[in-house]
């Protein structure tokens, strides 16, 4: 996987201590068909995701990744959901945890492939013969392609007593 300069610079100041970042899936939609990408590091069908650049409106970041891994133009419609991941700790021991943002987009143009390397596969499926993936990653896609236009967002249990 392509790691952005800013987190390798990052890194070397840091080691591999635990690092915030912020991160994007566009769920990018085409009538019934839903865009996926399977990834080259673990062999999951995602839909596309990424980490926002510094400065980057996390809208375009979501577009960005959809050119640049699947090679297919998208246009934003409406922020979806918002979580954080649980901690990952990459084979290197690089710790870090993402603050994500769920964009549905709509398909403007293109065909899907592999376009950066960091995927193996990239194609529509139905909405309604979607392939095994994690729980997390189907519940964004829910999120994106389900009814209401109000984004979803966690509250953890225990901080409910607190608000």
């Amino acid at each position: 996987m392509s790691t952005p300069e800013f987190v390798l610079a990052l890194r070397e100041k840091i080691g591999t201590a635990p690092l915030w970042l912020s991160g994007v899936t566009a769920v990018v939609v085409r009538e019934a068909h839903v865009l996926l990408v399977r990834r080259a590091d673990n062999g999951a069908w995602t839909a596309v995701t990424g980490i926002i650049d510094p400065g980057e409106q996390p809208a375009d970041a979501g577009v960005r990744e959809v050119r640049e891994e699947a090679g297919v133009e998208a246009v934003p419609e409406r922020l979806a959901m918002v979580d954080v991941t649980e901690p990952i700790v990459y084979a290197n021991g690089d710790r870090t945890q993402y603050l994500n943002l769920v964009f549905l987009c709509r398909w403007r143009a293109g065909e899907p492939h592999p376009a950066d390397g960091e995927n193996t596969e990239a194609r529509w499926f139905p909405l309604d013969e979607l392939p095994p993936m994690s729980a997390t990653m189907r519940a964004r896609i829910d999120a994106a392609v389900g009814p209401g236009s109000e984004a979803r967002f966690q509250v953890t249990e225990d901080r409910l007593g607190a608000l």
